[in-house]
């Protein structure tokens, strides 16, 4: 009998990885059970409970499934009792661990229902389930109402609610002094203390993450790291942050920055096959990951992770991997390979520009515009002070203090990552070998 999938969540880094390590979706005494971020919650299947899914998936024509950023550019499946109701939805971008490394709809229907893991487990549940294929078919529903049962936010609560609570006190404050003709010095005073909130609370959040980071404890079964052939362009942070870790019941990829990509190795969309794939001579030119129906869930380019020296050792401690069955495939006539978008194809940038912003740490949904605004309060904060600083010397003091200190909390984390990467991690591992080698 096949194990019930339990589904994980797309990939994360950052504060991201805590959902990695432990969201979780299964089925379990004739429930779906959600875990994430220290709660648990349980959603009945059958009386009174689920007893029908419909995975809403919009014909590729829908230009609103193709809009960037969407949550459920994906698709959604819709859970619904006996009379129609909506119960819960599962978000299936958020279970599909690839999914921030594909182009939106690079998977679709009933393999990306096999993929995440969503088919299996409402099999297991015991829940039918069927395919609208336009948002407007009656078994779809509004899709309103009910529980979302999504891995939950990459950032913890706690960050936002001193983000919000913060950015509201900023605003209000903001409007007064603008539209005011005298400003008392208590309000530029609240104007700039809510303003550097937001700088100490992404430092408070870098310095939780690594704490977090630094309790887990994850049992490693194997650790197979890249072994490039020479002039492959490999680079310093290349070498440093890329590895497949083999785990008790995952297999993870971890790229540039510290994004892992999880795949279960048990249940009905574990990854079950490694595929060395070689061209028309025999030469190998990658491996490939594959899942359930033979999907490709990942590839490793040959030259990138085994053409070294030590390269074979590498791939025969991947073939080792209990559960994997290897073998071999060639390529025919002018063949390319991989053949379409998946993960794995990304993990070395072109150029280290690329490199650093994808290892930068993880912003919010407002991305440069999150920074701009603090940037823009802690500036205003300094000019406010100057402002009022005949009539109100002490507030204006400490406002200047404070919004120049906001400055360099967001200006000395960049230079640090600009000139590291610049310097030493984003250049390539034959350069930095030369250069140690003629300072001896």
């Amino acid at each position: 009998m096949t194990e019930a999938p339990v589904l994980r969540p797309a990939a994360g880094h950052g504060p991201g990885l805590e959902r990695c390590h432990g969201s979780r979706l299964s089925v379990e005494d004739g429930a779906l059970v959600l875990r994430a971020r220290g709660r648990t919650r349980r959603v009945p299947v059958g009386d009174g409970g689920v007893a029908r899914a419909v995975f809403v998936d919009a014909a590729p024509a829908d230009a609103g499934r193709d809009e960037p950023g969407r949550p459920d550019a994906w698709g959604e499946v819709r859970l619904q009792d006996r009379d129609g109701t909506q119960v819960a939805r599962i978000p299936l971008g958020d279970w599909l661990p690839e999914a921030p490394a594909l182009p939106e709809r690079a998977v679709q229907r009933e393999q990306l229902l096999e993929r995440t893991g969503v088919a299996g487990l409402l099999k297991a549940a015991g829940v039918p389930l069927h395919v609208a294929r336009d948002r407007n078919d009656p078994r779809a529903g509004s899709g309103k109402g009910g529980v979302s049962l999504g891995p939950g936010p990459a950032f913890p609560l706690w960050y936002w609610c001193v983000r919000g609570v913060a950015g509201t006190l900023w605003f209000s404050a903001f409007t007064v002094v603008v539209f005011s003709d005298t400003v008392p010095g208590r309000l530029v005073l609240l104007l700039a203390l809510t303003a550097l909130c937001g700088p100490v609370a992404r430092l408070v959040l870098r310095a939780w993450t690594r704490l977090r980071a630094g309790r887990r404890r994850v049992t490693v079964l194997e650790r197979v790291t890249p072994d490039p052939a020479p002039g492959s362009g490999a680079t310093v942070r290349f070498l440093r942050d890329t590895e497949v870790r083999v785990q008790n019941r995952d297999l993870v990829l971890r790229d540039l920055g510290g994004q892992e990509y999880w795949f279960p190795r048990t249940g009905a969309h574990a990854v079950t096959r490694l595929v060395k794939v070689l061209d028309g001579t025999g030469r190998p030119v990658g491996a490939e990951l594959r899942g359930p129906g033979e999907q490709v869930r990942a590839v490793f380019p040959w030259d990138l992770w085994f053409g070294g020296a030590d390269g074979a050792d590498g791939w025969s401690r991947l073939c080792g991997v209990p559960g994997l069955a290897v073998s071999e495939r060639r390529l025919g006539g002018k063949r390319t390979w991989p053949k379409g978008p998946v993960l794995g194809t990304g993990l070395l940038p072109r150029t280290g520009r690329d490199a650093r912003r994808m290892a930068r740490f993880p912003g919010t949904a407002a991305g440069v515009s999150s920074t701009a605004v603090m940037a823009f309060g802690n500036l205003f904060s300094v000019v406010q002070g100057v402002r009022v600083a005949d009539t109100a010397p002490a507030p204006a003091a400490v406002a200047v203090a404070a919004g120049a200190l906001g400055l360099v909390l967001q200006a000395v984390p960049y230079a640090v990552h600009e000139l590291r990467g610049r310097l030493v991690l984003d250049r390539t591992a034959a350069e930095r070998t030369t250069n140690e080698e003629a300072r001896r």
